[in-house]
């Protein structure tokens, strides 16, 4: 009867929709209510709060001293007063040491010019400026005349003069390349040649008397001595430079912040998108009248994004193992004893490197190999992503690169693999290097183009004027840019100023002569 009547009520519209079900305790029919979605009312309006909390309040001075001024003012008014946006005069995409120098010196040159860094991680320099041997370069191996050569000479300077100014850990330590047999002996009389037309000074040749004078355990035919090579902390160098940065009044470092997308708004200014890596939100964007890309593994990748051609200047990425000495064997060495060149364009080959990093300490470390990864930030051998593998795999002139060099390509994945082998490169000109004498240490991994004809390319790759002349990409800045990467610095900001048309009136005071000076050696490279 009551079911009934319910369903009555139901058929003149008098109760709310139900639906039927089985209760499957007593067999019994029931109706269950669907509640009706709740109408609002157009009448009711919200009211909505001028500022939530921490909004447009006092300074917070500690946010102030981490992050900048710049950023703590964003922090608290760019949503209530910008809607959320942020422009800035020149957005640099990547927080290397290149990206940061390049924001330094754009900061010094331009007093009024406001400069936004965006970098994927969550902390500067976390891949190839915060994972290589610390070595400050000379100049020894590169093309003369090239921009390689020039930044590497002049860079090296600049870092020395950079750490003491700073009173960041340097030491101008020395550096031999030694050859085991006459054979190799041609190629350290190559190398003092190449190195003499850069510039390096102090070189000396070596025979095997003099080498055991300056290191006992190295037993060689001869060796090229480089007193001006060094060692560093380069992530350290790069904290610095980032301290500088943020503590300009005119710039960020904004962490996290993982680009995805490049747009040229209607006004000319470039809006970039972007988000925290892995995951779905809050979208984030900022805007530039200029853009400059230093995306390290992703150069090719992020190139593509802000309009640049993706298909040339592929990225490939190769892994550097190294082992340290054990702390009773670590003072094997004092200085970088590396071997002659093997060939190919990479890589330097398994050295001795004495260390000042503030992560392993004062150390002496053997290595790197140069194994191809399976993935971009391959750190380990199983480390695999699909996409970057692919990418490889499908680089022509990476097979062209491997066929001329099998042994190389082959070597040193086994090498990769096997300690035996790879202490074996070390043990050909330091032969007292036994196994027991050390242990596992960390890994790097290096970014390199190949060009036609499968050439590693012997010189850093910029492409310009790209998205309409708004956009300066970096496409290739293997080592040694970490040493070069103040020299770098300057030769973006030249070049900046030239394609984007900036008023070079504005220049702080006291940078002419060193830009002028960058300017003529880079035309002659060119």
């Amino acid at each position: 009867m009551v079911f009934a009547r319910s369903a009555r009520m139901f058929s003149r519209g008098r109760m709310p929709a139900l639906t039927v079900g089985a209760f499957a305790a007593t067999g019994m029919v029931y109706m269950a209510v669907k509640p009706e979605p709740k109408k609002v009312h157009a009448e009711q309006k919200l009211s909505f709060w001028e500022n939530l909390p921490g909004e447009n309040m006092p300074v917070n001075p500690g946010f102030a001293k981490l992050r900048g001024m710049a950023a703590e003012q964003r922090f608290r008014t760019s949503l209530s007063e910008n809607n959320g946006k942020t422009d800035f005069d020149v957005v640099i995409v990547g927080g290397g040491i290149i990206g940061l120098a390049t924001a330094r010196e754009l900061l010094k040159r331009f007093p009024n010019m406001t400069v936004a860094v965006l970098e994927k991680e969550r902390e500067v320099a976390a891949h190839q400026t915060g994972h290589n041997s610390g070595v400050i370069h000379a100049g020894i191996y590169y093309k003369p005349g090239s921009r390689m050569a020039y930044t590497c000479v002049r860079g090296a300077d600049l870092m020395y003069e950079y750490c003491k100014q700073n009173q960041l850990p340097v030491e101008r330590c020395g550096k031999l390349i030694v050859a085991v047999d006459e054979k190799e002996h041609k190629q350290v009389e190559r190398l003092y040649e190449i190195a003499s037309l850069n510039g390096v000074k102090d070189l000396q040749v070596l025979n095997s008397d003099e080498i055991r004078k300056l290191e006992p355990n190295v037993v060689a035919h001869s060796a090229l001595y480089s007193p001006n090579t060094g060692i560093t902390d380069y992530g350290l160098v790069a904290q610095c430079i980032a301290n500088e940065i943020v503590q300009s009044g005119r710039a960020e470092i904004k962490l996290a912040f993982e680009a995805s997308k490049f747009e040229k708004r209607p006004d000319g200014r470039i809006e970039i998108w972007g988000a925290e890596p892995n995951q779905r939100g809050p979208t984030l964007k900022v805007s530039a009248k200029n853009v400059i890309t230093c995306a390290g593994f992703y150069s090719d990748r992020v190139a593509g994004l802000a309009g640049g051609d993706s298909s040339k200047a592929k990225v490939v990425t190769f892994r550097g193992t190294y082992y340290q000495l054990k702390p009773e064997y670590r003072g094997i060495c004092r200085m970088n004893v590396y071997p002659v060149p093997s060939g190919g364009g990479i890589p330097v080959g398994v050295h001795f490197t004495p260390t000042v990093n503030t992560r392993r300490g004062i150390q002496m470390i053997v290595g790197p190999g140069a194994c191809l990864t399976f993935a971009r930030e391959g750190y380990t051998f199983s480390n695999f992503k699909m996409k970057d593998l692919f990418d490889s795999l499908t680089n022509m002139n990476l097979w062209a690169f491997a066929l001329k060099n099998p042994s190389l390509s082959i070597g040193e994945l086994y090498k990769d693999m096997n300690k035996r082998v790879f202490l074996r490169a070390a043990q050909a000109y330091v032969p007292g290097l036994t196994e027991d004498m050390v242990e596992e240490s960390f890994a790097g991994v290096m970014s390199q183009v190949f060009e036609n004809g499968g050439i590693a390319a012997n010189d850093y790759i910029l492409e310009r004027k790209v998205m309409d002349g708004k956009v300066l990409c970096v496409r290739n800045a293997p080592t040694p840019a970490c040493t070069a990467s103040l020299a770098i610095a300057e030769m973006l900001a030249d070049t900046a100023t030239e394609d984007f048309e900036w008023n070079k009136e504005e220049k702080s005071e006291g940078s002419g002569a060193a830009t002028t000076q960058t300017q003529q050696q880079l035309a002659v490279a060119a």
